[in-house]
């Protein structure tokens, strides 16, 4: 008998050991910048927009994770700064019942961030409206995608590594 891959979120009986529970969702970190307030509200309102995501997890002890999601949001006109948000959301989640390694890292680098991203959306949207500025809705993100690529550039990496040590 093989056994079959496992959703996180399976309710069925075999899986009632296994279990990724949230503990808390918080923002740890929130920084805004608006340098050129109050005269770029006065400019033609095509900017730029650049996003950048990252992911850190840190281990709390007894199987309780913190992920944290990082988004920097820059919004330029032409070569001038409109703003500059950076947030730091994070979640503390509990894993019960996981012994594969692996299998645990892909749920902190895939799952949890997943889990994370609607709060991190919604405090972004928020700073940049209170600001003066259009909402920005920031698009789904999916992190099992970015968790696989992730796990094949490092192992392209190592692979890489390895051939040019002979």
């Amino acid at each position: 008998m093989t056994d079959a891959p496992t959703d996180p979120l399976d309710s069925s009986p075999a899986a009632s050991t296994r279990q990724v529970a949230l503990q808390r969702i918080y923002c740890r970190d929130v920084s805004l910048e608006t340098p050129l307030t109050p005269q770029i509200f006065n400019r033609q309102w095509t900017p730029k927009v650049d996003v950048q995501v990252g992911t850190n997890i840190d281990g709390l002890g007894d199987n309780i994770y913190q992920v944290t999601l990082s988004i920097t949001v820059t919004a330029k006109l032409e070569a001038d700064t409109a703003y500059l948000v950076e947030i730091q959301q994070a979640g503390i989640f509990q894993l019960v019942g996981f012994s594969d390694q692996a299998e645990v890292q892909s749920i902190l680098g895939a799952y949890c961030p997943g889990v994370v991203f609607p709060f991190a959306r919604e405090t972004l949207s928020d700073l940049i409206q209170r600001s003066g500025f259009p909402q920005l809705l920031l698009q789904p993100i999916n992190f099992e995608a970015l968790y696989t690529q992730h796990l094949q550039s490092n192992e392209a990496e190592v692979g890489a590594a390895g051939a040019t040590v002979n």
